[in-house]
């Protein structure tokens, strides 16, 4: 078998346990410990490569009439931003900040403060959901985040943070105008119908992509578990408790939405991309908040595998629902 072929049955492959990959890929990077370090500065270039994915994927037609139907976008938008705010600001008034080690209060105003996860739409494509609405969602309110962002993370962690705007911002134009342009470029060359029948190979390359950020990610997470288990469980509780909190809120808020839709829009409100205000806060960022966006990861590779009987059972509902409506 010739190497290109191969390399796409590989890819094929991890594309057909994708929830499962996710799950295993985060334990491996706990115990490869030691690759944490060289991992880290590809790190850009896998968030480049899953952005162009998701765009490269993305239904144009679609797309085109949310944009001309904006109140459900609009509704989409505004509960991704303010959900984790009043979630995260809820908690912290009700425990007290000054209770709190300062570098977890910053870990959860960094989590509140960030826009959803750029991996959403891949989670929803690897369910079966139409990804448009939280494709559409998670562009518009990670290109809002340089703007909205700085002031999110001071109101809920009570205190100036140094976070450079104009660094962010360009960083989202990199990995936001740079993936459009790639995306766009591969699908006038593939062409639509030859990306569709891809894609087990591109949901295997969104398995490897977060596979080497897990690497990268858990570096220290073993040692921390080993010398403080008590902080480390604290956390989890923590990163998880945000997670099951924005999905339940916003399978309630926003009811009138489908069931698949209201999912995918619960899980982006729980699972938040620390990652780009972590590194625009660079030097700012103490030892125990970079802990917490580590574990804050666990929620994120683990939740596709543990909500996929869900996500089974709402998809086969609405496929019931459409099939009875013809």
């Amino acid at each position: 078998m010739r190497p290109v072929a191969l390399l796409a049955a590989a890819l094929a492959w991890l594309g057909r346990y994708g929830t499962q990959g996710f799950a295993l890929s985060i334990f491996l990077g706990l115990a490869l410990p030691q690759f944490s370090a060289a991992a880290r500065p590809v790190l850009p270039i896998t968030i480049f490569c899953f952005t162009t994915v998701v765009f490269m994927r993305v239904d144009l037609g679609i797309t085109a009439s949310l944009l001309r139907r904006p109140a459900k976008l609009a509704a989409s938008c505004l509960w991704l931003i303010t959900g984790p705010v009043l979630l995260i600001g809820g908690a912290l008034l009700i425990v007290g900040r000054e209770n709190l080690d300062p570098g977890i209060v910053l870990g959860l105003a960094i989590m509140g403060a960030a826009p959803p996860i750029m991996s959403s739409p891949a989670v929803a494509i690897l369910y079966g959901f139409e990804p448009s609405l939280i494709i559409a969602s998670v562009i518009v309110t990670t290109i809002l985040s340089p703007i909205i962002a700085p002031l999110l993370v001071e109101l809920l962690a009570g205190a100036a943070v140094p976070l450079d705007r104009w660094a962010l911002m360009l960083r989202l134009l990199v990995f936001i105008g740079g993936g459009m342009a790639v995306a766009f470029a591969l699908r006038s060359w593939l062409g639509i119908e030859r990306i569709r029948a891809m894609k087990a190979n591109l949901d295997g390359f969104g398995v490897l992509m977060y596979f080497i950020f897990a690497i990268a990610a858990m570096d220290g997470v073993t040692r921390a578990a080993l010398e403080n288990p008590k902080l480390v469980l604290f956390v989890l509780a923590c990163v998880f408790a945000v997670s099951t909190a924005g999905l339940v809120s916003s399978w309630l808020v926003l009811r009138l939405m489908p069931a698949s839709e209201r999912f995918m829009i619960g899980y982006g409100t729980g699972q938040r991309n620390m990652g780009l205000l972590v590194a625009a806060l660079g030097a700012g960022v103490s030892p125990t908040t970079f802990l917490f966006f580590a574990l804050a990861q666990f929620p994120i590779y683990l939740l596709p595998w543990l909500l996929g009987g869900i996500a089974g059972r709402i998809r086969r509902k609405e496929a019931r629902q459409a099939a009875d409506g013809r």
